[in-house]
């Protein structure tokens, strides 16, 4: 069965009309006990746990520190513990609180391979670690547990019926855990699920984000000495560069949303022997997963032709898959009226110092500190990244947000974005997505009209016919993937 196209697959950005009536500050829960303030009152906890996460700096399906520090946190504050979920030795759930609604909020953990960078406002390679969190997953992970703690603790505190929900969820960079923790149906029985993700802007835009598919395409061919005997060699390097060449070729006959992209994993190691192994490792990306199986099938056929012309053979492993996120704009507006009545990132004088130093690296790409106490203006939009959050958004209602945890005008992916993740910057936005996850988080559990409206969006969007597709097949987790 076919997805159903997300009203910004086709890049309309148009906002959906529901049957059920918007929900506006009128219809929000006064409440007796402010969440956020259990939230402000762990700050340390966030700093330190975000440092440390920051410190381990361990790649997907390997954070195995990682999810022993936030699963002991969780633990200690009462918090029921499943480890080890969807066939993944790092994943994890923890519970507190009975009866309904379940509402989720997730945790990653992963860094990022080949970058690191110290907590310096100025490039600073840390020798011999080879992983950063250059996408600010340290912050991801220590601010949801700070949430999800404040929210068990009010609702202790105002003895409200219903069940927080924490997913530890692993290798979100390029390893899809979140995929098959979908496809295991860990997520049937929650009412809401929220997500945050660091950033250089503070935001609660209904933003959607690409699909996407990756594999490691690996040629096989005959070694032989480069010079005395060439004839007898079939290079692999040669099939793989014939691929990489066609694949650029077929750039110019994509659709404009849509994204491709590799990396040559292993070439050979000496120029006068023939290589008879060489592995490029591919992204595809577009709104539709359709769009994605239209280009990987080309690709495929690339793949084929470059072993045939170069007398080499080649096999692919699909890495992971990703559907895009399904927006759901009755949690969206919420979540951008709660962002706001939190408002933006602060810096200190200190932090402004470091933040000017940082930014003279930015180039143009900068933009002036102020952005990082603005709100971003809420718009229904594409993202051009992706993120296996999206297939969780096909199973329950989901909702996010973005904070200022970097300077202004930083990119992930970036030893920029690393740094900050690992300064008082970074951990001061951390606060400030955990705040408005707790004030969220609340909201939900005490307004049955708003989850009821969500649900109601959720499943018109979605469509009475819907079944769910995985772009990764029925594979395993490829726990293996990053060593």
């Amino acid at each position: 069965m076919k997805l159903p196209t997300t009203p910004l697959a086709a890049a309309a950005f148009v906002t959906l009309a529901f049957a059920s009536a918007p929900l506006t500050a009128d219809n929000h829960t006064q409440l007796s006990v402010d969440p956020a303030a259990f939230v402000a009152a762990d700050s340390e906890r966030t700093a330190r746990v975000a440092k440390q996460l920051w410190d381990y700096a361990e790649l997907g399906y390997l954070e195995t520190q990682s999810t022993n520090l936030l699963q002991s946190e969780l633990s200690a504050e009462g918090f029921e513990i499943e480890s080890g979920i969807a066939d993944i030795p790092t994943a994890f759930v923890a519970e507190w609180g009975e009866g309904g609604p379940v509402i989720a909020i997730f945790a990653e953990m992963d860094a990022l391979p080949g970058i690191n960078q110290s907590a310096s406002a100025l490039r600073d390679q840390v020798a011999g670690k080879h992983a950063g969190h250059a996408c600010g997953h340290n912050l991801f992970g220590a601010g949801s547990l700070t949430a999800a703690i404040a929210v068990k603790k009010w609702l202790e505190e105002t003895g409200t019926s219903g069940r927080i929900r924490f997913y530890g969820t692993p290798a979100e960079e390029g390893g899809s855990g979140k995929v098959y923790m979908t496809r295991a149906g860990m997520f049937d029985d929650v009412d809401v699920a929220i997500h945050w993700h660091p950033g250089d802007e503070n935001s609660a835009a209904a933003r959607t984000s690409l699909a996407n598919r990756s594999a490691k395409f690996r040629f096989t061919g005959i070694s032989a000495h480069a010079a005395g005997a060439p004839e007898r060699g079939r290079s692999a390097l040669d099939g793989a560069e014939a691929m990489n060449m066609m694949a650029n070729m077929l750039h110019e006959h994509m659709p404009q949303d849509a994204r491709m992209h590799y990396v040559i994993t292993s070439g050979g190691n000496a120029p006068n022997v023939v290589p008879d192994f060489a592995e490029v490792f591919y992204y595809v990306r577009h709104p539709d997963p359709d769009g994605v199986e239209e280009i990987w099938t080309r690709l495929e056929n690339a793949a084929r032709g470059a072993a045939l012309g170069t007398g080499t053979e080649v096999d692919w492993e699909v890495i992971h898959g990703n559907n895009p996120l399904l927006v759901n704009e009755t949690l969206a507006k919420v979540m951008d009226e709660k962002l706001r009545s939190a408002g933006g990132i602060e810096y200190s004088a200190e932090e402004t110092e470091w933040a000017e130093q940082l930014q003279a690296s930015l180039g143009d790409a900068a933009e002036p500190l102020s952005e990082a106490g603005r709100v971003q203006p809420y718009e229904v939009t594409l993202g051009y990244g992706s993120t296996d959050v999206g297939d969780v958004s096909w199973a329950t209602p989901t909702v996010g947000l973005r904070t200022a945890t970097w300077v202004p005008g930083t990119s992930a992916h970036s030893w920029q974005a690393v740094a900050a993740s690992g300064h008082s910057i970074g951990f001061k936005g951390t606060q400030k997505a955990a705040e408005v996850i707790s004030l969220m988080a609340a909201e939900l559990f005490t307004n049955p009209e708003l989850r009821e409206a969500a649900r109601a969006e959720f499943e018109s969007s979605r469509g009475a016919d819907y079944e769910y597709r995985s772009l990764l097949g029925d594979r395993e987790p490829p726990l293996d993937y990053r060593k």
